[in-house]
């Protein structure tokens, strides 16, 4: 099937809502901040108590869902004393490793229908929380973008990621220009359509963004800060196999046919 782009509502980063145009008499829908952690023991604490401070701030209603995917060490039980402090930290764990698999399981327990996820160590702004939760009122999906934005990464994080975007754009035309796992907001009606396709690892988010792209979902992309020095929960060599090579299996399984 060849994709029609006539339907399409592509937006770029030119929005640009910061949280100080965001107004008493708004509308606040209540937000999931979904949060995929793999023994995170050291900065789970203070990182989520941080961002629940930020939020009460900025959103009235919101949760924040700490999702263990396999870890082994103390995460669960600081989940589980975070939960006991606030109750609007939820958590829940599963025995093996795999944030695509932690995903799929967030969208059917998280307590609301809009979904806002970030990476456990908080190095993107969390300024897009509130710019991105606002922007679902009017789209499908929000893409946080560190090219459109700024970063302070490792020279190979940037080139590698680089290189797959080129990758993307080349064999399946989209228009983006970041497919990480944080900085994303979705309407769960949105993605639920799309869980099939989920499997274990991080391509979960191509998958969902090429695959509702293609349906002419509403789609808009904003710029992130972010500084992250620290290094990666994955083996990048092993990620970056997997990530080109279902790069590949989804051009074979939906553009060629």
């Amino acid at each position: 099937m060849k994709h029609q782009t006539s339907n399409l509502k592509h937006e770029t980063s030119n929005i640009k809502l910061q949280t100080s145009n965001l107004k008493l008499n708004d509308v606040f829908v209540p937000i999931t901040v979904f949060i995929p952690v793999y023994n995170e023991e050291l900065i789970l604490k203070e990182n989520i108590s941080r961002l629940a401070n930020y939020l009460d701030t900025v959103w009235p209603e919101y949760e924040i869902l700490i999702a263990s995917n396999g870890s082994t060490d103390n995460t669960m039980a600081i989940a589980k004393e975070l939960n006991s402090a606030n109750s609007r930290v939820n958590y829940f764990d599963l025995p093996e490793k795999g944030v695509g698999t932690a995903f799929r399981e967030g969208i059917t327990k998280a307590a609301h229908d809009r979904i806002v996820t970030v990476d456990a160590d908080l190095t993107t702004d969390m300024d897009f929380i509130p710019r991105a939760a606002k922007l679902l009122d009017e789209y499908d999906i929000v893409v946080g973008s560190k090219k459109t934005g700024t970063q302070k990464r490792s020279l190979v994080r940037i080139l590698g990621s680089g290189s797959f975007i080129f990758c993307v754009r080349l064999l399946l035309g989209l228009p983006y220009v970041d497919y990480s796992i944080g900085s994303k907001a979705y309407r769960r009606a949105t993605i639920a359509r799309y869980a099939e396709y989920i499997d274990y690892g991080s391509s979960y988010v191509i998958e969902i963004i090429y695959r509702a792209w293609r349906q002419g979902a509403s789609i808009v992309e904003i710029p992130v800060s972010c500084e992250d020095t620290r290094e990666s929960k994955f083996n990048l060599a092993h990620e970056g196999i997997y990530r080109f090579s279902n790069l590949f299996k989804l051009w074979l399984k939906t553009v060629r046919h």
